[in-house]
């Protein structure tokens, strides 16, 4: 489906978590905009994290041992009403080497207008 079906507030806010996560300094955003019962991937120990506090850990955890970097290829309105974040995802090492791991998707789900799940997928390409 075209961005357009997208909610713009959606959009939006997945735009500038993206934005925020490549500089590291998430705390603000992530409380502000997840939902206090987010449920994320744990995908280092393929597990679910709950809550804002296990997400910042975790993210914490994967900035101690490399940097990663993650940039918006497309969007698109799944049928259910989630939204599906293509996106190429790469990593820094603490010597600054970057490699690409290629396109996933994000796949998320909003309540009360904030970010309340999220999934990771096999990526699809943009839309």
């Amino acid at each position: 489906m075209p961005t357009e079906e997208i909610p713009a507030a959606q959009a939006d806010l997945l735009h500038r978590m993206y934005e925020i996560f490549n500089t590291q300094d998430v705390d603000d955003f992530t409380r502000a905009e997840f939902h206090p019962d987010v449920d994320w991937p744990n995908v280092l120990e393929g597990k679910r994290i709950h809550g804002i506090d296990g997400v910042l850990a975790y993210w914490k955890r994967q900035f101690a041992v490399a940097h990663p970097l993650v940039r918006i290829e497309g969007m698109a309105a799944e049928p259910d009403g989630r939204i599906a974040v293509h996106v190429r995802q790469g990593l820094r090492d603490a010597n600054g080497d970057h490699w690409s791991v290629g396109i996933i998707d994000h796949v998320y789900t909003f309540r009360d207008g904030k970010v309340a799940h999220m999934e990771v997928r096999e990526g699809t390409g943009p839309a």
